[in-house]
């Protein structure tokens, strides 16, 4: 049950990832970079989530291994 857990966060946070690299990479972001200095807090979000996510998916996987 905590590997299944595990691995949906990891994929969650991939995904997560992805979706935050895209919308760094997107026209509003660049707009709000030109006017705030910032990124967009949208993409803020999505990259923090996403790496908070992919770490306890990996935490979760590799303490889960040496339980039997």
């Amino acid at each position: 049950m905590v590997k299944a857990i595990s691995v949906a966060l990891l994929a969650g946070g991939i995904v997560l990832l992805y979706f935050g690299g895209q919308s760094f990479h997107s026209l509003s972001n660049d707009l709000s970079r030109v006017f705030t200095g910032a990124p967009t807090d949208r993409t803020i979000w999505l990259i923090a989530g996403g790496v908070v996510a992919t770490l306890a998916g990996l935490i979760g996987l590799t303490a889960s291994g040496g339980k039997r």
